[in-house]
């Protein structure tokens, strides 16, 4: 049991040192852009403090090690006296993703690189000015003395009770109070009053706790950094103290009896019981007639109401948060698409039945059951600009190695996207950004030349549009150039010449699989892996991919998502004795199909629509649905691939809460569908997967047109 608790306290180790190693890194690529702020500095240098003690505590010992070394460099920058330069962000981004390396080497129990970890750190040693130049060495900190007086300080008051089962976790208080020792001036007193009668002692227990004053510069973050691994495991109380008397009222943190008011230790009575010679203050300003009693009562009053008050505050922000694996959301959210599925039976159930008490009941438990789908996939939405920070050094990386100029900016990151489809988004993005750098983005030279800024621009937005979120990946490159992508395609023999294709058409065969405009083969291009895989990949995740160019000016790729994958709102739709559901968020409108119409296109599936010659296609025949239709047709018209297409069924039902389950390995390779739900009366109904369905129906007809 206690193995594998320790095992549960390594794990979150290793979760909060990924964090810490992510904002690491956004900090040093900040500190590129504004090398005299010193917050991005003392949060560069948190960082690292904290997860050298927290390897430390959980027997990292090669990851304390090196953090420690890199931690006292920052800690010179710090002081001023090294400056930050590309060569320090330069080993400073390479020494972060040392530790990286090493905190996965540590987590898969492997052999770190130590070589690699030697040659950092004498790199990084050789900024540090010699002593020759009056500085301190690297392995000469401050002293405790210097690090909390030589800047505006701050007094904290810290009560640490830790659990008596601490001991179980891997943890070691002794090594929390060293870590605050560092910080500054310091002093800590234990209390051994819960320490039982020798023969009752249990050596695995812990039960001494702590009263500890530390004066520092580095604020309150960094006390409570010290205990980031313990606070659930830990009576935890931090607090400022003024040491200033103030005169208003009364109050004076140096007397004793103050102090011991303050931390809770006595009560007001127990301060007047010892003054019992004289009366206490409110009854002697009754007994005066400064004041009513009725008065004094209301203040006491106040002052209860105000001290509940911030106890409720205090105890809020200590909860504020907690880490819940990614595995126990998804199973979270699987579990309310059953009871969705459970519910949406209950309902039809009640209808059928027409019973008022039955329908009023399935109608209260509709409302809780959207409540709680609507919380639990807000559980799992998480803002984009998490993603959008990690390719600040994809794009620092690839300007260097191209020898280019490229910033890049972003817009939107508080935009929330569910955080499975941000994992999957990953991958595409990258994809598209290494693009803009490599084909977009031009030489500084060439870009003066031009009448442009050195400087190029990758701008990522983010922006909620309806049920879906768009992403726009921008650049002021070159642009394409629609005449030699209609070249290399036909060289490809993606098209002929012939075709009559307007520029964006000419644009979209980019998406093609194969297409690529690379001259030869690099690192980063011209390897056959093109835009197409960017385009299943956001098709997979039931979005769709646009993109606009001007040759000169840039080149605009916008992806468009629906906000999660587990829950959408769909259209149903009935075809035969089958049920279909197509996202609620692709269809624009549903209109007849009559016989008139259908003798007027000769046996082509279009139909006019306001002056639009509309394609359609019919899902009988696509699924070979035995059968004619009984009555009119319709028409369900949606946006798919850049364009308007038309979906022919028997019936349109109506909305429908749709839970997605995924297919059998049997039902996979049916082209056109992405999943299965199951309907209110257990029936199950198939969800069409209209981009694949509009592109397998295309590669059909062109493949009987070349027979």
């Amino acid at each position: 049991m206690q193995d594998e608790r320790l095992n549960q306290m390594r794990q979150t180790f290793f979760e909060e040192a990924g964090e810490l190693l992510s904002e690491l890194e956004s900090v040093l690529l900040e500190m590129e852009d504004r090398p005299d702020d010193p917050e991005l500095v003392g949060r560069a240098f948190r960082a690292l403090h904290t997860i050298k003690g927290s390897a430390a505590m959980f027997g990292c010992e090669d990851v304390s090690r090196f953090t420690h070394r890199f931690e006292e460099v920052f800690d010179l920058v710090r002081n001023n006296e090294i400056p930050v330069t590309r060569e320090l962000i330069d080993l400073s981004l390479l020494s972060r993703d040392q530790i990286r390396a090493l905190v996965d080497a540590a987590q898969a129990n492997a052999q770190p690189d130590e070589e690699r970890s030697a040659h950092l750190l004498q790199e990084l040693e050789k900024l540090v000015p010699s002593k020759a130049e009056g500085a301190e060495a690297v392995n000469q900190p401050r002293t405790k003395e210097e690090a909390g007086e030589e800047e505006e300080t701050t007094t904290y008051r810290i009560r640490f009770r830790p659990n008596e089962d601490i001991f179980a976790s891997g943890t070691n208080p002794l090594l929390i109070l060293s870590e605050l020792e560092e910080l500054g001036r310091y002093s800590a007193v234990a209390h051994t009053d819960r320490i039982p009668p020798l023969e009752e002692i249990d050596p695995e227990r812990c039960y001494v706790e702590w009263d500890i004053a530390v004066t520092t510069n580095q604020g309150k973050n960094a006390i409570q950094d010290a205990f980031i691994f313990v606070e659930m495991n830990a009576d935890l109380k931090v607090e400022e103290v003024n040491a200033d008397f103030d005169p208003e009222s009364g109050y004076d943190p140096t007397r004793i009896g103050d102090i011991l008011l303050a931390r809770g230790d006595i009560r007001q009575e127990d301060i007047n019981e010892v003054l019992k010679e004289k009366k206490r203050l409110g009854e002697e300003l009754v007994s005066r007639g400064s004041v009513s009693q009725s008065r004094i009562q209301s203040a006491l009053e106040e002052q209860k109401h105000l001290r509940e008050s911030r106890k409720q505050k205090e105890d809020t922000e200590a909860v504020s948060s907690i880490r819940v694996a990614a595995s126990k959301l998804d199973q979270l959210v699987n579990l309310i698409g059953e009871l969705v599925i459970v519910q949406a039976r209950i309902s039809q159930t009640a209808a059928d039945r027409d019973d008022l008490e039955f329908i009023t009941m399935a109608e209260e438990l509709e409302r809780l059951t959207a409540e709680l789908r609507d919380n639990s996939l807000g559980i799992r939405m998480v803002p984009i600009g998490s993603t959008f920070s990690r390719f600040r050094r994809l794009v620092r990386d690839l300007s260097s190695e191209l020898g280019k100029k490229v910033l890049l900016t972003t817009e939107g990151a508080e935009t929330e996207l569910d955080k499975t489809m941000i994992d999957r988004l990953n991958d595409p993005m990258v994809h598209m950004i290494r693009n803009a750098i490599d084909h977009g983005v031009e030489m500084p030279d060439e870009r003066a030349a031009a009448g442009k800024p050195e400087e190029g621009t990758v701008h990522l937005s983010a922006v909620h549009s309806g049920a879906n979120v768009l992403i726009t990946i921008r650049d002021d490159g070159k642009g394409l150039d629609p005449s030699v992508i209609r070249r290399k395609a036909v060289e490809r023999g993606l098209i002929s010449a012939e075709d009559p294709m307007n520029d964006q058409e000419v644009l979209n065969l980019v998406f093609a699989p194969g297409f690529s405009t690379a001259e030869k083969v690099t690192n980063l291009s011209g390897r056959g892996v093109g835009m197409d895989v960017v385009k299943r990949g956001i098709e997979a995740l039931r979005g769709s991919v646009h993109i606009r160019s001007q040759k000169g000016k840039g080149t605009e790729v916008t992806i468009e998502l629906p906000l999660t994958l587990a829950i959408i709102e769909g259209l149903q739709v009935g075809v035969g004795e089958d049920t279909y559901v197509m996202p609620l968020s692709i269809v624009e409108e549903c209109i007849e199909l009559s016989p008139e119409d259908i003798e007027r296109a000769h046996g082509r599936h279009v139909i006019p629509v306001r002056g639009e010659i509309l394609p359609y296609i019919r899902l009988r025949e696509w699924f070979q649905i035995p059968g004619r239709p009984e009555g009119l047709e319709n028409i369900v018209i949606t946006h798919a691939s850049d364009r308007r297409v038309g979906l022919v069924v028997d019936r349109v039902i109506g909305e429908h809460q749709t839970v997605i389950k995924t297919l059998g390995n049997l039902y996979k390779g049916i082209k056109g569908l992405s999943g299965a739900t199951i309907q209110g009366n257990g029936n199950v109904a198939l969800i069409l997967d209209v981009p694949a369905l509009v592109t397998s129906v295309e590669a059909e007809e062109l493949r009987l047109t070349a027979g």
